[in-house]
């Protein structure tokens, strides 16, 4: 009986199939070892691509990677000194690269506004992008992208210090379906670019505001009053302007909010938070508030009764918190944190964390640096018992966890 070919008994849309079931992708590498046909079509159902390379190799990468939907170019922190992509290099992927729905140019820091036009012409497509910490572009660039991107669904900028509201101001034009919006550090940013935003942007799910230190009660309560349903995570780190009336408003609007960060605004107090964990008891699960100066044991208390789903907290340095935050939960009381922080709350003794202790068995990161009255000899002669799993930080020897960062 004559041998048969694989390669005659098989379609192309056949051994795609077989491709497909593949499990790893260390296995469709090997598959596309087998013979130039298995190459071929190996490269051209690939949808994933992350590299290093010039506009020659990207040409080359294009033309064999046809189907390629996400493509990462960022630039890691360790190898910042390398140049990395230019809008030559942008200008090749706009062109070469037209099924893109995700591009990350992360710290990829030689790009302009010339490259980014060519994006915004050329990829209509995108979903994702992501040119955090490429510090040269402005508001020509991503006005660009927003007028060439009309399905963007995320859109992360931190450390693009020249971006002002007219960039709020085009996406609110043009991307009306966006979901994320990444503006950590854009100190330019104010009330007025996010009011503009959300009148058209009321799909947002995610909004990282850290260190936008112009922005305050008014963005924030236009952003909850605009997209109270859709928002599930708010960022506001160091915004300073931010205080009882924006948490109201996300008391009132934000029913399904299941992360806030608001370190650093000293203006909050314990009566907007304690609204707050009524109004999200059901959603809440992260929640960074160190540095509220304003905040007490009696908003605290009622965080931990009432928010059963919450599973990461920081209260580093809320120095009116005290052991009866803890002492005065309830027998019923029992508590889901996985993470907690409390350094430098001076008042909070190993009684206060026994508390804690005996209500919380799920316990895997627990902060207590800087605390006078806790200390791992304290700690052994009280006999308190840590969850098995826990890493307790008493010194700052250990890396912390980044869910509330």
């Amino acid at each position: 009986m004559a041998s048969l070919c694989v390669n005659d008994a098989l379609t192309d849309d056949e051994l795609r199939w077989i491709l497909s079931r593949l499990d790893t992708d260390k296995d469709k590498e090997v598959f596309g070892l087998v013979c130039k046909r298995w190459l071929y079509l190996q490269s051209t159902d690939r949808k994933k691509l992350a590299a290093r390379a010039g506009p020659h190799m990207l040409g080359r990468l294009a033309s064999r990677f046809t189907r390629i939907v996400e493509l990462d170019l960022s630039q890691s922190v360790s190898r910042s000194f390398y140049p990395g992509v230019t809008d030559s290099d942008l200008a090749v992927i706009a062109e070469g690269f037209k099924c893109l729905r995700v591009l990350n140019l992360h710290n990829c820091k030689g790009i302009t506004d010339t490259g980014l036009a060519s994006i915004g012409r050329c990829l209509s497509l995108l979903q994702f992008l992501d040119v955090s910490y490429c510090r040269k572009l402005s508001d020509k660039g991503l006005s660009a992208v927003a007028q060439g991107c009309h399905d963007l669904r995320a859109l992360h900028l931190a450390g693009c210090r020249f971006i002002t509201d007219e960039t709020l101001k085009s996406l609110s034009e043009r991307c009306r379906d966006l979901e994320s919006l990444g503006l950590q550090g854009c100190s330019n940013i104010t009330d007025s670019g996010l009011a503009d935003l959300v009148k058209v942007c009321i799909k947002i799910k995610a909004l990282d505001i850290n260190k936008c230190s112009n922005v305050g009660d008014a963005g924030v309560s236009s952003v909850a009053k605009a997209c109270g349903s859709s928002l599930k995570t708010l960022k506001l780190l160091d915004c300073y302007k931010v205080g009882d009336e924006s948490i109201t408003s996300l008391a009132k609007f934000c029913k399904n909010l299941e992360t806030l960060i608001i370190g650093g605004c000293r203006d909050i107090s314990d009566e907007s938070v304690i609204l707050l964990a009524d109004s999200c008891k059901d959603s809440l699960k992260n929640l960074r508030m160190d540095w509220c100066l304003n905040i007490s044991d009696s908003s605290l208390t009622c965080i931990l009764k009432q928010c059963k789903n919450l599973e990461a907290l920081d209260i580093g340095c809320c120095e009116e918190v005290t052991d009866n935050a803890f002492q005065d939960l309830g027998s019923e009381d029992i508590l889901g944190l996985k993470v907690l922080k409390v350094s430098n709350c001076p008042k909070v003794t190993v009684v206060g964390i026994g508390k804690l202790l005996e209500k919380c068995s799920s316990l895997e990161y627990l902060d207590v640096r800087s605390l006078p009255h806790v200390t791992e000899v304290r700690c052994s002669e009280a006999g308190l018992e840590f969850p098995t799993c826990c890493k307790v930080n008493f010194s700052g020897s250990l890396s912390e966890p980044d869910v509330l960062l």
